[in-house]
C-alpha cells in the first residue's frame, strides 16, 4: 500500500506543476501533507516536517549565502572576462548561443557547486535570450543538462555519496568513467547544437537595422548589478529577423555594437576594478576550501559573503543595496528549499521511499542478476530523480551492490553505473539548484521539466551505453 501511495504522490505532484495547477511550493507542501493523511499518519506530519527541515537547513543556509556571494562577485564584475569570451565566441547567433551556454554551464561546473553554475551561466546568458527572443527554457535545460554530467566530479557529491556507502575509493570510481562521462559532454554539445539550430530556423537569420527605433527594454538583469540600466540598453540600435536560411552563422556585431551584448552593464557602478584581484583570490580560496572540506560549505558560504560585502562595500547603506538586489532570489530559492523539505520528510517518515525502492529491487528478473551493472544505471534514472541523492546512495545503492555481488558484479560496477543519472537529477524538484536556474531564468518549473526530462534521459542513457560499449560497466 504504501509503494502505491508512494507512486502515486510523486505523480501527482509532477502532473499537477506541469499542468501549472498548483506552484511548485504550494505542490511540494500541499500534495505530501495530503498523503500523510491518506497513509494514516496525519498526527506525526509535524515531526516528519520537522526532520526534513532540520535535514535540509544546511542546504538551505548554503545556497542563501552563495546566492549573496556570488551575487556580489557577479555585481563587482568577476566574471566578466569570462562572460565576455563567452558572448564573443557567441555573437548574434542562436545556435552559438545555446552551444555557448553549455560550454560556460561546463566549465563553471569545475566548482562542484550547481547553484555557482547555475548564477553565473543565467547572468551570462539571459539578457540574450530575452533580447533575441530565444527559448529560455532551451537555456535552463542545456544548463541542468551540461551541470549533470559535471557533477560526477568526485567534489561534486554522487561519486563521494558512492565511496562513502561501498566502502570503494573515489577515484577507482570516477577515473575509468571519464571516457563515458566525456562522451555524455560531447552529446550535450551535439543536443546544444541541435537545438540551437532550431531556434535559429525559427527565429531565422538576425542582423542589426539601424534603420529601427531603439528598443527599450522592460526586463533587467536578474542579479541586478549597478544602476538598474535594462538589459542590452546601451546600444540604441535594434535586432531585426530575415527570413531564409542564410549566413546566420556568420550574423556579428560589429565592434562598437558589442556592448549592448555583454549581458552585464559594463559601466554598472557597482564595478570594482581595483579589488578585482582580491575578489579573484578569495574566490579561488573559497572553492579551495570547499574542495578540501576545511569548514562546513555554509560556513564558508557565510564567511566569503560577509567578507566579499565588507571589503567591495564598505559603507553600510551600500551593503543594504547590495543585499536588497539579490533579496528575490535569496526568498524563493530558501522558500522552495524548505517546502521541499516537506515532501522529503513525508516520503522518507512515512517509509514511502523505503517500500518504493524495495518493489523495485524485488522485481527485478533473476535472469537479470548478472547484468546487475546495467540494471543499476537503468534504475537510477527515476529513482535519483525521485529521491535525494542521500537516499539513493546510501539506502538503495548497498543493496544493489549487494544483489549484484551475488552474481559476480563487482561494487565498483555497480557505483559506476550508479553515476550515469545525474542529468536528470539536477531537475529534479528535490534539488535545491534548479530552484536557483528556474527562478533566475523566469521559467515555470513545470515548463524547464517538460522539456528537459527526455533529454536528460537520453544523455544518461548514451553515458551508460558508452560505459558498456567501452568495458567500464
Amino acid at each position: 500500500m504504501l509503494t502505491i501511495l508512494g507512486f502515486a504522490m510523486i505523480a501527482t505532484f509532477l502532473v499537477l506543476i506541469m499542468l501549472k495547477k498548483m506552484s511548485p511550493i504550494a505542490a511540494l507542501v500541499l500534495i505530501p501533507a495530503l498523503f500523510c493523511v491518506f497513509v494514516g499518519k496525519g498526527a506525526k506530519l509535524g515531526d516528519y516536517v520537522l526532520d526534513g527541515v532540520t535535514s535540509l537547513a544546511p542546504t538551505a543556509a548554503m545556497l542563501m549565502f552563495a546566492i549573496v556571494y556570488f551575487g556580489v562577485m557577479i555585481d563587482v564584475g568577476l566574471f566578466d572576462p569570462v562572460v565576455r569570451a563567452i558572448l564573443k565566441f557567441c555573437k548574434a547567433d542562436p545556435l552559438r548561443i545555446v552551444v555557448g551556454t553549455a560550454v560556460l554551464a561546463a566549465i563553471v561546473s569545475l566548482d562542484g557547486d550547481g547553484s555557482t553554475t547555475f548564477m553565473i551561466t543565467v547572468s551570462a546568458m539571459y539578457p540574450l535570450y530575452k533580447r533575441l527572443k530565444m527559448s529560455l527554457v532551451v537555456m535552463t535545460g542545456v544548463a541542468a543538462m551540461a551541470n549533470g554530467v559535471m557533477n560526477t566530479l568526485p567534489w561534486g557529491g554522487p561519486t563521494a555519496r558512492a565511496a562513502t556507502a561501498l566502502k570503494l575509493d573515489a577515484s577507482d570510481i570516477f577515473v575509468p568513467m571519464i571516457p563515458a562521462l566525456a562522451t555524455g559532454l560531447v552529446f550535450v554539445l551535439a543536443l546544444s547544437y541541435v537545438l540551437g539550430r532550431r531556434e535559429r530556423k525559427r527565429l531565422g537569420v538576425l542582423t542589426l537595422d539601424e534603420a529601427l527605433v531603439e528598443e527599450k527594454e522592460t526586463e533587467t538583469v536578474l542579479v541586478g548589478a549597478g544602476s538598474g540600466s535594462g538589459v542590452g540598453s546601451g546600444t540604441g540600435k535594434s535586432l531585426a529577423r530575415t527570413g531564409g536560411s542564410g549566413s546566420g552563422m556568420d550574423a556579428e556585431l560589429p565592434e562598437e555594437e558589442d556592448e549592448g551584448f555583454q549581458g552585464l552593464d559594463p559601466h554598472r557602478a557597482t564595478l570594482r576594478p581595483r579589488l578585482y584581484w582580491f575578489n579573484a583570490l578569495l574566490t579561488v580560496t573559497l572553492l579551495t576550501a570547499m574542495i578540501m572540506e576545511w569548514l562546513p560549505i555554509p560556513v564558508l558560504f557565510l564567511l566569503g559573503a560577509a567578507l566579499a560585502l565588507t571589503v567591495n562595500f564598505p559603507h553600510m547603506p551600500d551593503q543594504k543595496a547590495r543585499i536588497a538586489a539579490h533579496a528575490e532570489n535569496v526568498l524563493n530559492v530558501s522558500g522552495m528549499v524548505f517546502a521541499a523539505a516537506v515532501f522529503t520528510g513525508v516520503l522518507q517518515g512515512t517509509g514511502m521511499v523505503d517500500h518504493m525502492a524495495k518493489w523495485l529491487v524485488e522485481n527485478i528478473p533473476d535472469g537479470m542478476g548478472p547484468h546487475m551493472a546495467f540494471v543499476t544505471g537503468i534504475l537510477s534514472i527515476p529513482l535519483t530523480y525521485f529521491m535525494s541523492n542521500d537516499g539513493f546512495y546510501f539506502g538503495i545503492l548497498p543493496v544493489l551492490a549487494e544483489a549484484g555481488q551475488a552474481h559476480g558484479v563487482s561494487s565498483l560496477e555497480i557505483a559506476r553505473a550508479s553515476l550515469i543519472a545525474q542529468p536528470l537529477h539536477m531537475s529534479s524538484p528535490l534539488v535545491p539548484a534548479v530552484y536557483v536556474l528556474v527562478g533566475m531564468a523566469k521559467v515555470e518549473f513545470g515548463d524547464h521539466t517538460r522539456f528537459v526530462v527526455k533529454w536528460a534521459v537520453l544523455t544518461s542513457l548514451v553515458i551508460l551505453g558508452a560505459g558498456i560499449l567501452y568495458g567500464i560497466i
